[in-house]
């Protein structure tokens, strides 16, 4: 897997951009990691609530949906209206330094909407499953 410039495909920056690396990527999938820190969204004082994973899910799709623009010649897209589908959380908490792995598949998508499914993963259990929809706001004029 070539070396992905994560900040070139998504709009997030620190300290809410959460993902450290892109494992591997097609136009349709992704698999991202990332290690819990202090200085993400939801810390508090101890370790991170769990509902930060919706943003880890987001952060991949959002790498998957750059990727795809970027093979076509296109910027990556900064509007984005997301919302929750499902979700289901196996933990309330993540400690400090747990390394996640994050999976996010497209499901479907039509014209400016689309919707992803993403698992995290801590080793082999799931911390949570989770179903995003998003809607693009804005295009470029590429």
């Amino acid at each position: 897997m070539p070396n992905i410039d994560i900040e070139s495909l998504i709009p997030h920056r620190e300290p809410i951009k959460i993902i450290s690396e892109v494992i591997e990527i097609k136009e349709d999938y992704a698999i991202t990691t990332a290690i819990v820190n202090p200085n993400w969204p939801l810390f508090d004082g101890n370790a991170v609530d769990s509902l930060v994973l919706i943003e880890a899910i987001a952060q991949t799709a959002a790498i998957v949906e750059g990727y795809k623009r970027s093979k076509q010649g296109k910027a990556g897209v900064k509007g984005w209206l997301v919302g929750v589908k499902n979700a289901e959380f196996n933990v309330a908490k993540i400690p400090i330094d747990t390394q996640l792995t994050i999976f996010v598949n497209s499901k479907y998508s039509f014209d400016n909407y689309g919707v992803v499914q993403g698992t995290i993963k801590s080793g082999e259990d799931i911390l949570a499953t989770i179903v995003l929809q998003a809607l693009r706001l804005n295009e470029d004029s590429q």
